[in-house]
């Protein structure tokens, strides 16, 4: 607690010292209060929610269903969704082939190349949104996944190796952390024959871990996207519900509220008439508070903290840090900004996991033993989700907006051959469609709203393992603790990037 503390004193130190700047957007704005009242306002809204939440809706926080409707009980959705789930795997394929090509054949030069704007911002950017807003799209447009189970003729399914269950899902946090690392640090991240490259060893290590381990246990323990997006999957307002007596013969832990939900594996098994498309309210399925791996935990962590450093390495602050840095690498004769910000990508999920893992601690002993530290960090960091997803949205908005317009005229002339296939080669993207100040205001109400789901997500879990009221609140004064002082720190980072 004193810990955590003084690193909120030292924070606001920190961020007095600098004047309010303008969102990182190619031009100044001025914001119409100084940034302090936008964070301690911001702070203070979550806060006050916390107790709405706490006092007020207690008695309903112990339910633990949640009203859906099946789409597949009407007439004719099926087959719609059927062929638009075989049009959109289709075009999936054709864009990953696609992206390959251009990046060995077509020019090098990364504005002028379909791979470099479609691979970082349509498809890294977008799907995330994606899957967040309408529900997990990936799991029917995976071109691995697609091309496996086409090009995969064995008359059997099992593995020819075991998943050793004491690995877990390490695999996918690694070859997270190295994603996050060419899109973060990497020099040749937009260079299309790099992306292509990339694209090749990706194919190579997904197929591999499919035909060795099966292509179920491989996505759910070493494949990073099928994780984060499953994750994000949850906040959605749809879902896939299949039947449960396969869930005992499946690969992963499943079976959530005696119902299986989101599972693709035990879809595949069920039966046609057992599988459901269910509409549910946005962010209930974050609340089944259900136990998952350590590793998963930290992957889900990790996952916060990279979009976190990726918008504070564009702060005043990391450069000064830089500053103090650059003379103990210098002896090294190597690229002291790549090494830097290398050491900034480990450190700040480190530190994200120190920080959460003492925030549960706190939580446990506030709970008297009712539900231990364990219990606590690998239920409740779906409570982060929501919060994930707002800064997500506060930090590649624009860039989405803006940016992704360059692939009006790539889709067009993919290759950089001075094609016009469909008549949009001479399209100028319009940068103001958006300018700083909506992009602003939009962060404020997205960081702050989502700050307040992730306070009532948190107190949804509490309330399944501790029957009191008083108590349940009383152990989320950590929790929030947590997200107010996450709250402020995600208003400064949003508000001080460098305009170039």
């Amino acid at each position: 607690m004193k810990f955590i503390s003084a690193l909120f004193v030292i924070f606001i130190l920190i961020i007095s010292s600098y004047p309010v700047s303008a969102h990182g957007f190619g031009e100044r704005y001025d914001l119409p209060l100084p940034l302090s009242y936008f964070m301690i306002g911001a702070a203070a809204t979550v806060a006050v929610s916390f107790l709405i939440i706490g006092w007020f809706f207690s008695q309903s926080l112990n339910d633990q269903k949640y009203w859906t409707l099946n789409l597949f009980s009407f007439r004719y959705v099926k087959i719609v969704l059927k062929f638009f789930s075989f049009l959109f795997g289709v075009i999936s394929v054709a864009l990953l082939i696609l992206c390959i090509f251009t990046g060995f054949v077509g020019t090098q030069e990364p504005l002028d190349n379909f791979s470099p704007t479609f691979i970082w911002i349509i498809w890294w950017v977008g799907i995330g949104y994606l899957v967040a807003l309408l529900g997990n799209i990936w799991l029917f447009t995976n071109p691995w996944l697609i091309l496996f189970t086409l090009l995969d003729r064995r008359k059997s399914s099992d593995p020819i190796l075991k998943w050793n269950q004491k690995i877990e899902s390490w695999p996918a946090l690694i070859l997270f952390l190295i994603f996050a690392w060419i899109e973060n640090v990497y020099s040749g991240a937009s260079q299309p024959f790099h992306l292509s490259i990339f694209l090749i060893i990706y194919t190579f290590y997904t197929f591999t871990g499919m035909l060795l381990f099966g292509k179920h246990v491989w996505l759910n323990n070493a494949d990073p996207f099928h994780i984060l997006f499953g994750l994000f999957s949850r906040f959605s307002p749809t879902e896939i519900e299949s039947e449960i007596s396969n869930c005992s013969k499946c690969s992963s832990d499943c079976l959530i509220q005696s119902r299986c939900i989101g599972c693709l594996e035990c879809w595949e098994k069920s039966e046609p008439k057992y599988r459901k498309l269910n509409i549910r309210f946005f962010f209930v399925g974050l609340t089944s508070g259900e136990k998952i791996k350590t590793s998963v935990m930290f992957f889900h962590i990790t996952a916060l903290a990279t979009v976190t450093f990726d918008g504070f390495a564009e702060t005043p602050v990391w450069i000064e840090i830089q500053n103090i840095i650059w003379p103990l690498v210098n002896p090294l004769n190597l690229n002291n900004s790549s090494v830097i910000t290398s050491l900034g990508s480990v450190f700040f999920p480190l530190f994200f996991s120190v920080i959460y893992v003492s925030i549960c601690s706190w939580t446990s002993k506030i709970s008297k033993g009712l539900i231990s530290t364990e219990q606590v960090s690998k239920t409740f960091v779906f409570s982060l989700v929501p919060i994930a997803l707002a800064y997500n949205l506060s930090h590649y908005f624009s860039f989405l907006i803006i940016t992704g317009q360059n692939i009006i005229p790539l889709i067009s002339d993919p290759f950089g051959f001075d094609w016009n296939l469909f008549g949009t080669k001479n399209y100028v993207p319009n940068f103001s469609i958006i300018n700083a100040r909506f992009v602003w205001i939009l962060s404020v109400v997205s960081l702050v709203v989502g700050h307040i789901i992730s306070v009532y997500v948190s107190h949804k879990i509490a309330s399944r393992d501790i029957s009191s009221n008083k108590l349940v609140i009383k152990t989320q004064i950590p929790m929030l603790f947590l997200m107010v002082f996450y709250t402020a720190i995600s208003l400064w980072i949003i508000a001080q990037p460098i305009v170039e």
